[in-house]
C-alpha cells in the first residue's frame, strides 16, 4: 500500500469565502502566492480593532505562531504588485456602483500622517492641521499624502460619503534636498494626479473640488480642456470683465482681457450689491440645512505670466454672521451658483473620512519603515476605507438600524456601523463554515473564541 505524503496543515484561519468574491476584482494584479498573503492581510486589517501591524494581522487570523511570517512582510516591501493598478480597478469599482451616468465629483486634500523615525526617508515638519489655530502654529513630524476622493451619496448612509481611490505620498523639501532630487510642491502632485484621473475616466466628465490650497492659476490651466475646478478664490482676486469685441478697424493682438472690475471684498460693504437667499444642505457637516447670502457673476481671472481663465464666481455670506465670508470659483460658468457652493460643500466629508481612517482602520499607527512600504500601507488603507463602504452596502439598507444604546441615540449610519457589519459577517461566516453540519447550534472553535476574546481585551 503506497501512503502518499500529506502536506502539513496551514497555520490560521482559512480566508472566508465571501472576502475572496469581495476582492475578486484585484486578483489579476498579483502572483497566486503575494494573492494570498494579501487576503490575510486584509481580512486581519478588517478585523484588528487597534494598530494595523503586520504583527496585528497576524494575531488577528490566528498566525502568530507561523514560521513564515517573513512572507508577509514582503508583500508591502518587495512584491512585486502596483498600487495605481489597483486604484484604477477601485474607481472603475466605485464609479460603477455609485455614479453610472453623470459627471463624478472628486474631492482632493492633503493630511498629514504623523510619523517620527530617521529611516523613514520622505518624513517632513509641517504645520499640525488638527492642533493649529489661526493665532496658534503647532508642528507636527510625519508624511504628506494628497488624496483624491469620490464625493458621492451612498445609499445606505443617505449621506454624501468621500472614498478615496488615489492617494499620493508628497515627500518634503528637505527629504527631496537630500536625495538630490527637484522638490515638487504639491500643487505639482495635484495636476499629475488629477490627469491620471481623466486618463482613466475619457469619456466622463469630471468636476474636481479642492480648498484653497488647489485653487491656482496652474491647476486650473491644466485640467480645464479634460475637467471641472471649484475651489475657494481670493477676496483680493484680479478680476477682469471679458475683452471687448474687435472689429475690422481694430488694430495689434487681440485683448485677452478687459477693464478691471471692483475686488470682491469691496462688494461686501457695498450697499448697491444685490444678494440673494440660498439654502445650503450639509453645511460644513451640520445635518440642517443653511441659509446662505450670495452674489455671483462671470469674470476674466489673471494673474500676470498666466493664460486668462473665463470663470464664474460667487460670494458667499452668513446672515447670523458666524463664519467670515468666502468666495467661490468654477472652471464651468454654465454652474448656477447655488450648486457651485453645494458642491463646494461636499468636500466637508473628506475631513470626516481622514477622522475615520485613523479612529477605525488605524492609520498612523503602522510601524512599516522601508520606503516602499511606506508608500503602500497608507493608500492601502485608505482604499479599504472605500472597499468596506461598498461591501456594506450588502449587508446594510436604509432602513437598517445602526448601533446604539439607550444613552447613546444614533440616528445615522457611519462607517463604524459599515465596519462592524463586515466584521460581524466574516467572524459569523467563518465560524459557520467550520461548524459540523447538521447541528442546531454553531460551533466556535476555541482557538478562535480566545481570539475574538483577546479583541475585546487589547482593543486599544
Amino acid at each position: 500500500m503506497t501512503h502518499h505524503p500529506v502536506d502539513p496543515p496551514q497555520a490560521g484561519d482559512a480566508v472566508p469565502q465571501m472576502l475572496h468574491v469581495w476582492m475578486d476584482a484585484f486578483r489579476s494584479q498579483f502572483t497566486v502566492p503575494s494573492w494570498q498573503h494579501m487576503l490575510v492581510l486584509i481580512l486581519g486589517c478588517i478585523l484588528a480593532p487597534g494598530k494595523r501591524t503586520v504583527t496585528a494581522c497576524l494575531r488577528m487570523t490566528g498566525r502568530t505562531n507561523d514560521p513564515g511570517f517573513a512572507r508577509y512582510y514582503h508583500i508591502l516591501n518587495r512584491a512585486r504588485w502596483s498600487p495605481r493598478a489597483l486604484a484604477r480597478i477601485l474607481l472603475t469599482l466605485i464609479v460603477g456602483h455609485l455614479v453610472p451616468e453623470g459627471p463624478i465629483v472628486i474631492g482632493l486634500d492633503d493630511t498629514i500622517e504623523r510619523r517620527w523615525g530617521p529611516k523613514i526617508a520622505a518624513r517632513g515638519i509641517y504645520r499640525d492641521p488638527v492642533r493649529s489655530s489661526h493665532g496658534h502654529f503647532v508642528k507636527a513630524s510625519g508624511l504628506r499624502w494628497l488624496s483624491f476622493m469620490v464625493l458621492e451619496p451612498v445609499p445606505w448612509a443617505g449621506v454624501v460619503k468621500a472614498l478615496p481611490v488615489l492617494t499620493l505620498l508628497s515627500p518634503s523639501e528637505r527629504a527631496n534636498t537630500k536625495q538630490g532630487r527637484r522638490h515638487k510642491p504639491l500643487t505639482d502632485w495635484a495636476r499629475q494626479g488629477s490627469m491620471q484621473l481623466c486618463r482613466w475616466l475619457p469619456k466622463r466628465h469630471i468636476i474636481f473640488v479642492g480648498d484653497s490650497s488647489f485653487g491656482t492659476h496652474d491647476l486650473v490651466q491644466a485640467v480645464r480642456q479634460r475637467a471641472t475646478l471649484i475651489s475657494r478664490l481670493r477676496l483680493d482676486a484680479n478680476l477682469f470683465e471679458k475683452p471687448p469685441e474687435r472689429s475690422r478697424h481694430s488694430l495689434g493682438r487681440p485683448a485677452q482681457k478687459g477693464a478691471p472690475l471692483p475686488k470682491l471684498k469691496t462688494l461686501l460693504s457695498n450697499p448697491a450689491t444685490v444678494w440673494h437667499r440660498i439654502c445650503v444642505p450639509a453645511w460644513y457637516g451640520h445635518k440642517q440645512d443653511k441659509e446662505l447670502e450670495i452674489t455671483s457673476d462671470i469674470a476674466i481671472w489673471y494673474r500676470p505670466g498666466n493664460t486668462p481663465t473665463t470663470i464664474r464666481w460667487v460670494l458667499v455670506r452668513d446672515p447670523e454672521d458666524r463664519r467670515d465670508p468666502q468666495a467661490f470659483f468654477s472652471t464651468d460658468v454654465t454652474l448656477q451658483p447655488a450648486e457651485i457652493v453645494a458642491l463646494f460643500v461636499r468636500r466637508w466629508q473628506v475631513e470626516v473620512t481622514f477622522a475615520e481612517t485613523r479612529a477605525h482602520l488605524g492609520v498612523e499607527t503602522q510601524r512599516q519603515w522601508s520606503d516602499k512600504a511606506i508608500a503602500r500601507t497608507t493608500p492601502a488603507l485608505l482604499g479599504l476605507y472605500s472597499l468596506i463602504t461598498l461591501w456594506a452596502g450588502d449587508l446594510l439598507s436604509s432602513a437598517s438600524s445602526p448601533y446604539a444604546a439607550a444613552w447613546y441615540r444614533k440616528t445615522h449610519l457611519t462607517f463604524s456601523d459599515a465596519i462592524g457589519a463586515v466584521r460581524f459577517s466574516l467572524w459569523v461566516g467563518d465560524i459557520s463554515s467550520h461548524s459540523p453540519p447538521y447541528r442546531e447550534r454553531d460551533k466556535i472553535p476555541p482557538d478562535r473564541l480566545v481570539r475574538m476574546a483577546q479583541a475585546l481585551c487589547f482593543a486599544a
